[in-house]
Formats: C-alpha cells, sequence, structure tokens
C-alpha cells in the first residue's frame, strides 16, 4: 500500500536494514541481560574494586583494538560474512562465562562478547551507508540507534529479576545462557535476511596510511569526543555500584532507572534525525555533548530513587545526538574506506579513553565525588572544543 511504502521509505526501512534491526534486538537483549550487571558479578565471584575498573578499561582498550579490524574485514570481505564472524566470536565468549564461574574467567571471556558492539559497528554503519541515500543516513543510524535501546531497556530489568529469583550468581549466570540462546537466533536471521554487498571498500591494513586521509574536520569531531569519553567511562562501571552500594538501590529499581534511561533516548532519536538530515548536524551533537557532562553532576547529587529518576533522564539525553555524530563520521569519511575509516575513528579514540576509564577506578578509591567531579571537568572541555572548531564538512 502507497502509505506503508511511504512509511518504509520515511525510516529507509530497506529489507537488509530490517534484518539488522531484528538483529540487534536479539543480541542486545542477550547482552545487556548479562552484562549490565557484570561489575556485580565480579564482585559477587570475589573480584575487587579494581577488577571491575580493569573489566571496563579493557572494554574501552578492545573496543579500539577491534574496531579497526572490524573495519577491515567489512572492506574486504563485506559485511554480511564479518557480522557472521563477529557474532560467533561473542557467543564463543558466552560459553567460557556460563562454564567457569570465577572472576578471571568473566574477566577472559568479556575478551570474546565485549567485542560485539566494537566489531561489528564499522560493519553496522557500512551496511546503513550502501543501502541508504547520503540523505537518510541520519534517520538510518538513528532507527538502528532507536531499536538498540529497546532491548538496553528491556534487559537490565529481566536480568534485575532473575537477580531477584536466583541471587547475584545464578541469576547473571542465567542470562548469559540466555544471550548464547538469543545470539544462535540472530546468526541464523542475519544470513537468511541480510543481502550480499556487491560494492566492497578498498581495505586498507595500515593504519597509518588511513590516517592521512582523515580530514581536519573528522579529526576535531575526534578530540573532541575522546574528552566526552572521559566524562562518560570514568564512572560508567560505577554508576550501578554507586546506585546500589552507596545508595542501597535494588536490582530491579536499577533496572528501571535503566529503562527510564532508554526510553528517554527513543523518544528523540526520530524527531532530531529528520531534522538533523535536512540541516547543519553540530548543534544537535554540542547538546548531546552538553548532556555527557552534566550527567555525573547529576549523579553525584542523587541520593534518592526520585533524584536519580531525574539523573537517568539527563543520561538518556546524552543520545540525542549521538547517531548525528555517527553519520558525520560516515559523511566525512571517504567513500571507498568508509569502514576502514569508521574503524580508525574508534581505534584512536577508545585506545586513550581506556586510560581513562581505569583511572575512574583510582579516582573511586580517593571518594565517588572525585570520580565524577573529574568526569564533569573532562566533558566541559569537550563540549567546548567542539562548539569552537566543530565542522559540518571536509576540510583539506
Amino acid at each position: 500500500m502507497p502509505w506503508q511504502r511511504k512509511l518504509a521509505d520515511f525510516f529507509g526501512l530497506k529489507k537488509s536494514i530490517v534484518a539488522l534491526l531484528a538483529m540487534g534486538i536479539l543480541v542486545g537483549l542477550g547482552e545487556k541481560m548479562a552484562e549490565r550487571f557484570l561489575p556485580i558479578y565480579l564482585l559477587a565471584l570475589g573480584g575487587g574494586v579494581l577488577s571491575i575498573g580493569l573489566l571496563n578499561a579493557m572494554d574501552n582498550l578492545l573496543s579500539a583494538l577491534y574496531s579497526y579490524p572490524g573495519g577491515y574485514l567489512s572492506d574486504r570481505f563485506g559485511y554480511k560474512k564479518a557480522l557472521f564472524v563477529f557474532n560467533l566470536i561473542a557467543m564463543f565468549g558466552y560459553l567460557i562465562v556460563i562454564f567457569f564461574p570465577y572472576w578471571q574467567a568473566v574477566i577472559i571471556g568479556s575478551v570474546f562478547f565485549l567485542s560485539w558492539t566494537a566489531i561489528s559497528l564499522p560493519a553496522t554503519m557500512s551496511l546503513v551507508s550502501r543501502a541508504l541515500p547520503e540523505d537518510k543516513r541520519t534517520m538510518g543510524v538513528s532507527v538502528h540507534s532507536l531499536v538498540r535501546r529497546i532491548p538496553m531497556a528491556l534487559g537490565p530489568v529481566i536480568g534485575g529479576v532473575m537477580i531477584a529469583l536466583y541471587g547475584e550468581k545464578m541469576g547473571i549466570r542465567l542470562a548469559f545462557v540466555a544471550a548464547l540462546i538469543l545470539g544462535f537466533a540472530s546468526l541464523i536471521l542475519q544470513q537468511v535476511m541480510i543481502e550480499d554487498d556487491q560494492r566492497r571498500g578498498k581495505p586498507e591494513k595500515r593504519p597509518s596510511k588511513l590516517w592521512r586521509f582523515m580530514s581536519p574536520a573528522l579529526k576535531n569531531l575526534l578530540v573532541s569526543d575522546i574528552l566526552i569519553r572521559f566524562a562518560e567511562q570514568i564512572p560508567y562501571a560505577f554508576v550501578v555500584v554507586w546506585c546500589m552500594k552507596v545508595n542501597s538501590i535494588s536490582a530491579i529499581q536499577f533496572g528501571i532507572l535503566t529503562t527510564i534511561e532508554m526510553a528517554t533516548a527513543l523518544l528523540v532519536y526520530i524527531p532530531v534525525a529528520y531534522l538533523a538530515d535536512r540541516s547543519t548536524k553540530k548543534p544537535f551533537i554540542i547538546i548531546t555533548f552538553f548532556n555527557f557532562t552534566i550527567f555525573p553532576l547529576f549523579l553525584l547529587f542523587s541520593r534518592s530513587f526520585s533524584m536519580m529518576v531525574i539523573a537517568f533522564i539527563i543520561r538518556g539525553l546524552k543520545e540525542f545526538g549521538e547517531p548525528t555524530r555517527k553519520a558525520l563520521i560516515m559523511d566525512l569519511a571517504p567513500e571507498d574506506n568508509k569502514a576502514g575509516m569508521f574503524g580508525l575513528y574508534y581505534l584512536i579514540r577508545d585506545v586513550i579513553v581506556s586510560a581513562a576509564a581505569l583511572g575512574g577506578a583510582f579516582l573511586w578509591q580517593i571518594s565517588p565525588t572525585a570520580n565524577l567531579l573529574t568526569a564533569a571537568g573532562c566533558g566541559l572541555v569537550g563540549t567546548i572544543y567542539f562548539w569552537v572548531f566543530g565542522r559540518n564538512f571536509k576540510e583539506t
């Protein structure tokens, strides 16, 4: 029917995009049921505060190290084959955690399952870029981000219920079993529905060579993004600790807070995407960076569940222009190296940010206040930098 075609065109719902969205729900639901409570699981298995900091730092470091190979493999073999391999890697990590209930095994297993988002993101962005015209890319990225927030919202609630029913150890372990099953279903779906990539990029093995093709505009976005990720990652692993251990918020209440965060993000994705595709992207990114900055400040003064609801609404608003930022990266990347350039961007960003994530553990040992104030300060500098130097177009 005409209205159905118009609706599909408005949201950029090509066949491969629909398959990508379904895959995101399946993998994301399994991942967020368990991964969101990993700091609590580490503590339950005998790991200390530094093990949480190690996990968070490793998450950022692996995201960096996997991003560039993810982009290279996507350019070389196409996004369909690449996504198949990446899914198998994550499932192998789940198996390690399921069969070996030790905090050291969680760290080892996370080497594999934490890789999913990072290693698959260049392939995902390449699929969106290939399947949709330029004036629909922000919408395509936004719809993908919106759908990914559905399992992000539901997963922690389900995980919280599992913890309430079976305890911290068994509840989280069962969540990993569910993640494995959903990952297998996703594996079948993506191979049946995603169309083969007929137009490949030009894979480049050397990051140093690809760096020369990165425009000044993209480099300025990268610098500001690094500072903003300091604001996010310094307290990231300790948000759940702040809520549950410092302020006595239950696992189910924390799941509800995460749902509020994701619901807030869902409400803003489509309107922002529609406006950003038809105007300049910079203002939307600045608003996003501002919300990254003020979240740790609001969290610092949140000592009750009602106050935390406000803080997590702000945390949801930090997703305001995140799809716009990803679309801007694709706009600024060379046509023949979009997946590779996207991977290089995340390689540089997350290698640097991984140090800040580990530093967050030491700041937390000083005091939660030191951790949260440092994060806010980094966010403020990053926001000002992009306000001054950020651009919407390639500079030569």
